[in-house]
């Protein structure tokens, strides 16, 4: 299912570019922690699903995940620097092609994106392969992404070129995330834990409302003006709270003795 990226001309030097500064090292521990975690909850899908995060520092290039490697198997050093224009700068092989076409595209026109993760993890994977709206307004946690949803209905195959990655970045307009009908979910952040929290909860809330509609019984919604309120209240607590998040899934990790910030 994954396709090698065929390399495009020579990269940028990266002796010329500041890599090792301590905010790209620990952009690079945070980010690696992520696909650890994930790995930990059932997200991803062999070696199929990417994450990226924007290099402080550095608006023109990203990291992002090398072809061929599992979640489980992602640590610091592994990660790949790479630019818009598919060369990788930093790092030992290639990303794999629709993780760059996807990402390259996606960070090029949305610069408020500083990370983006993309996954088929199966509870919010499940939402897009039905009609209608994706995530209902059923629960609390579900309403922590009120207003900040796009749906793509125009599943399109593979991510092989430019124009697809565009259409994908068209098409989540100014939302966080992002439901790929027919395939699976695009989660936006400002930072690396945010993202990391958003698709964490995002997972939480499609499982929960698979149940409910296991049950066959009559949905209960949370009115519009609830669902707004709740939802403000979140988002006021949402960049101190993911943080804490991740810090908090980042010490689990050294507890278990997983590997990731080497």
């Amino acid at each position: 299912m994954a396709h090698t990226l065929s390399s495009v001309g020579s990269p940028q030097s990266s002796s010329t570019l500041r890599l090792d500064s301590d905010a790209v090292s620990e952009a690079r521990i945070e980010l690696a922690a992520c696909f650890q975690l994930a790995a930990q909850y059932g997200f991803e899908e062999g070696i199929c699903n990417h994450f990226s995060a924007v290099v402080p520092g550095h608006d023109n290039l990203f990291f992002v995940n090398p072809y061929g490697y599992a979640f489980s198997e992602i640590t610091a050093s592994r990660l790949l620097i790479c630019d818009f224009d598919g060369h990788v700068v930093a790092g030992d092989g290639q990303p794999e092609a629709t993780a760059f076409y996807i990402h390259a595209r996606l960070h090029r026109l949305k610069p408020r994106v500083k990370a983006a993760f993309h996954t088929h993890m199966p509870n919010a994977t499940a939402l897009c392969l039905l009609e209608g709206p994706p995530l209902l307004w059923l629960g609390q946690t579900a309403l922590k992404f009120y207003g900040r949803t796009a749906v793509d209905e125009n599943y399109n195959g593979l991510a092989l070129d430019d124009s697809e990655g565009d259409r994908i970045a068209t098409a989540t307009g100014d939302a966080d995330i992002v439901f790929l009908k027919n395939h699976g979910v695009m989660v936006m952040g400002e930072s690396i834990a945010e993202a990391w929290d958003d698709l964490y909860y995002l997972e939480r809330a499609a499982q929960v409302q698979l149940k409910a509609m296991s049950s066959n019984r009559a949905l209960k919604a949370v009115p519009h003006e609830v669902a707004q309120r709740t939802s403000e209240q979140m988002r006021a607590a949402d960049k101190e709270s993911a943080r804490a998040h991740l810090e908090s899934g980042m010490r689990e990790l050294r507890r278990r003795g997983i590997v990731f910030d080497q």
